[in-house]
């Protein structure tokens, strides 16, 4: 075979196995997050993080995380979002304190995994304490390798990472604070 048909099956045979597991997903394990370029599709996982699956599903069905900033972008890391206190564009979103806050809910102990920090995987972020995680999370632009078994890994992107990609990126000199941050839009689950 010539080079363009081995890459041409090979392309099919990856694409055919990204829809065969995207099939699988149950819906109840699925999280659909509104960007404004479109939406992205999360599978989440709770036989690897219970505990973390169950509060990112109670705080998108409370609404929780309908326009909440990603209020630290890193270009070539991480887009990080979730702070429901001080990152919630319609009540006001505060630059300052952003990435600072949580939810009214208690931290959450760590549920470390051999789940390795790839494209795509979704973390929970977390203060200095392994056990301090709360409502805020970051989804990988590039692998990160370094974080296995430092952070908790949740889900992973499973269409739409085109629009995670296109997440205005912070300034790098303030570790990746953005002004004017895009937003989620809304966050559902099992849709």
């Amino acid at each position: 075979m010539k080079k363009f048909q081995l890459l041409a099956v090979a392309a099919f045979f990856v694409a055919g196995l990204a829809t065969m597991a995207a099939a699988e997903v149950k819906p109840e394990n699925t999280m659909t997050i509104t960007l404004k370029d479109g939406d992205v599709v999360v599978e989440l996982l709770p036989d690897v993080a219970p505990n973390h699956v169950a509060r990112i599903k109670e705080l998108a069905a409370a609404g929780e995380y309908d326009n909440v900033a990603f209020h630290r972008v890193i270009d070539g890391f991480m887009a990080q979002t979730g702070d429901v206190q001080f990152g919630d564009m319609e009540n006001g979103f505060n630059l300052q304190r952003a990435g600072t806050g949580g939810s009214s809910k208690p931290d959450l102990k760590q549920e470390f995994s051999s789940e390795p920090f790839d494209a795509g995987v979704l973390g929970m972020a977390r203060a200095q304490n392994p056990d301090s995680a709360n409502s805020q999370f970051f989804i990988m632009f590039d692998e990160g390798h370094f974080l296995n078994n430092q952070y908790t890994v949740f889900g992973r992107v499973i269409d739409g990472m085109e629009h995670v990609m296109a997440i205005k990126r912070g300034d790098q000199q303030n570790n990746g604070a953005v002004t004017d941050p895009d937003r989620m839009i809304k966050v559902r689950i099992g849709e």
